[in-house]
């Protein structure tokens, strides 16, 4: 499947670092396990994750007994998503183009991933066409920036990232207008919020390193400066025993095809 300009540049950084980025994506579980009190998973539901990453949430539907299938444009997550999930059906590709026939899903899940599409609007149309009429379509965003550790790390990476502002998907009421947009219905909206925690400040600069692809914006040159800069924003995260514990606040949707 040939993937658009802007999924190819996402493939790229966010696969730069695979296994240290998964250190991150286990730790999502407890937004992973909101999702799914508030959806039909069990044996024989089939299940899209898209943007599914390392197969976290995959794995978590399979174990229940659910047919599953994910999407990236990062070909090196989806390698650590085939070990992990090796009965799921992974493929590389396009939030907005998807490889499936209308109809096909019982749930479509996109944990922090329809916003990386050029457009949101037609990814989550996308997301709609391919689930079964009625079936819950659930999409995570960020939540409010003053509610959100990770958005002082976000600003020590644009410092190397060239281009625009970030769309203000955290703005209440933004997303949820993009999905009715998109021909979805709205069930319920809610934020929720959770910790990462990390043993020490290497490994936290590891895992901020690896997200979107950080370490690989900065370039060789700039990585021992965007790693201090990393330190630094979250030296207010740091535990008295050096560890460090990084909230967020999560923005969720559960809407209906």
């Amino acid at each position: 499947m040939e993937l658009s300009t802007s999924a190819r540049m996402w493939g790229a950084l966010w696969g730069d670092r695979p296994d240290a980025w998964a250190v991150s994506e286990e730790q999502q579980t407890p937004v992973y396990e909101e999702a799914l009190r508030r959806v039909d998973v069990g044996p024989g539901a089939r299940v899209l994750d898209v943007g599914c990453g390392t197969g976290v949430f995959l794995r978590m539907c399979a174990d229940r007994g659910a047919s599953v299938a994910g999407l990236d444009a990062a070909a090196g997550l989806l390698e650590l998503a085939r070990a992990r999930v090796p009965e799921a059906d992974v493929r590389l590709g396009d939030l907005q183009v998807l490889p499936y026939e209308d109809d096909a899903f019982d749930v479509v899940t996109g944990f922090t991933s329809f916003f990386f599409a050029d457009d949101m609007v037609a990814a989550l149309r996308e997301a709609a066409r391919v689930a079964r009429p009625g079936a819950p379509v659930v999409i995570q965003v960020f939540g409010r920036p003053e509610r959100c550790e990770l958005e002082a790390v976000k600003l020590a990476i644009a410092a190397y990232r060239p281009g625009g502002a970030e769309e203000q998907y955290w703005r209440p009421g933004l997303v949820d207008e993009l999905a009715v947009e998109a021909g979805l219905t709205i069930e319920r909206s809610f934020d929720t919020t959770y910790a990462y925690a990390y043993a020490d400040q290497d490994a936290l600069a590891e895992a901020m390193l690896a997200a979107g692809g950080a370490a690989a914006v900065a370039g060789p040159d700039n990585e021992a400066a965007l790693r201090e800069d990393i330190i630094r924003a979250l030296a207010g995260s740091r535990q008295p025993d050096g560890s460090y514990r990084v909230a967020n606040e999560w923005h969720m949707i559960i809407a209906r095809a």
